[in-house]
């Protein structure tokens, strides 16, 4: 019989973070505030949110009421990457990245962690955007689980194919 495993990933619900995105267009488009200032988000492509206002203070609003959006639809805001409003003519654009899938310096960050301060006998493997723990014993990888969930890392992790 195999080793105990499972995979750390970093995936997004892209269906919740288009609800989010929908929500916060309808509430950019109905509240006083934002009247007349141009401010609008959509999609501009497959990983991006585009973000437009005619102030910067206004750009960074819209983002605001699109996190809150998110949050209350559980997706992580650590899985979104917002940049810092350009101009463009006579409005500001706003890039925000959804970040899927683990970087490569990140999954290398984890797996020295999980062999530095884990319980002796557990491996991590990269495997593309993922990473693979496998070790002897459940209890161990459940000591991983709990080391990783208390880490403060710059990725939102879950746990899946518990085997």
């Amino acid at each position: 019989m195999a080793d105990p495993s499972f995979d750390v990933v970093s995936k997004v619900d892209r269906q919740e973070v288009d609800n989010a995105v929908n929500q916060a267009a309808k509430e950019v488009g109905q509240r006083y505030d934002f009247r007349d200032v141009g401010a609008s988000i959509a999609w501009s492509g497959q990983e991006s949110v585009a973000i437009t206002a005619n102030s910067e203070e206004r750009a960074n609003a819209v983002l605001d009421v699109f996190r809150e959006k998110l949050v209350k639809r559980q997706v992580s805001l650590k899985s979104i990457d917002a940049g810092e409003p350009r101009q463009s003519g006579k409005e500001f654009r706003l890039a925000v990245e959804v970040r899927n899938g683990i970087a490569d310096d990140k999954a290398k960050d984890i797996a020295k962690i999980v062999r530095a301060e884990g319980p002796k006998g557990v491996q991590a493997q990269i495997q593309g955007d993922q990473l693979r723990v496998s070790g002897k014993k459940r209890d161990d990888l459940q000591a991983v689980i709990a080391l990783l969930k208390g880490k403060d890392l710059d990725v939102a992790l879950q746990f899946v194919n518990y085997r």
